[in-house]
């Protein structure tokens, strides 16, 4: 793996082609499999000349965990915007869902790599900052569900909840298409009119 430049433009341009790079590798890995993908068909897929992939990382892991954190850290980031702003907690919950939804719809390649290689990811100390990404965004939605609760918004085990949130979204990227009935926002509310029962307003 090559050294990044030390050169502000040099090093944004160097970050801007990474990030194409973890991108295209998401679409390949979401088509083909992470584990079916050689080093060398990775390279073709993405449209890097042999052995180019070793200028941005290390290897197929290290690959993977930029797949997850360009999945992740974007999404925890506004999520917490979010949840910190202002209005009821079942408003507040409506808007984070909508993100989510929408993230994860524009992030589906990611998605499907992240659902495919879960097994890998719940073990092993590299994957330690994507785990604690992940339970972090978690406990966002499960702080809301909790202050929906206590203002009456909502009636139900949080952790149930939570588990029917997380189940509804991060199944969207498997059935979603664009151009379909539904769009990223009407699903998103949906999900949350099944939590919450229609107490937020979805305006």
């Amino acid at each position: 793996m090559a050294k990044a430049p030390t050169s502000p433009a040099l090093r944004e341009r160097y970050d801007r082609r990474q990030a194409g790079v973890v991108t295209a590798a998401a679409h390949v890995f979401a088509e083909r499999g992470y584990d079916q993908t050689s080093v060398q068909e990775l390279s073709e897929g993405i449209g890097l000349a042999a052995g180019g992939l070793y200028h941005y990382f290390g290897g197929k892991e290290q690959l993977l965990i930029r797949i997850c954190d360009q999945l992740m850290d974007p999404l925890l980031g506004d999520a917490r915007k979010l949840a910190a702003g202002d209005g009821g907690a079942a408003e507040r919950l409506r808007a984070v869902v909508r993100l989510w939804v929408a993230h994860a719809i524009e992030h589906r390649d990611h998605m499907l790599v992240f659902q495919q290689e879960r097994h890998v990811i719940d073990h092993g100390d590299q994957w330690a900052e994507v785990r604690r990404t992940r339970k972090a965004f978690e406990r966002v939605v499960e702080k809301l569900l909790d202050e929906a609760r206590t203002e009456g918004a909502i009636d139900g085990d949080r952790r149930l909840l939570l588990a029917a949130l997380l189940g509804m979204v991060n199944h969207t990227v498997q059935w979603y298409r664009p151009g379909g009935r539904l769009k990223p926002q009407q699903i998103a509310d949906g999900y949350v009119d099944l939590v919450v029962g229609g107490g937020a307003d979805p305006t």
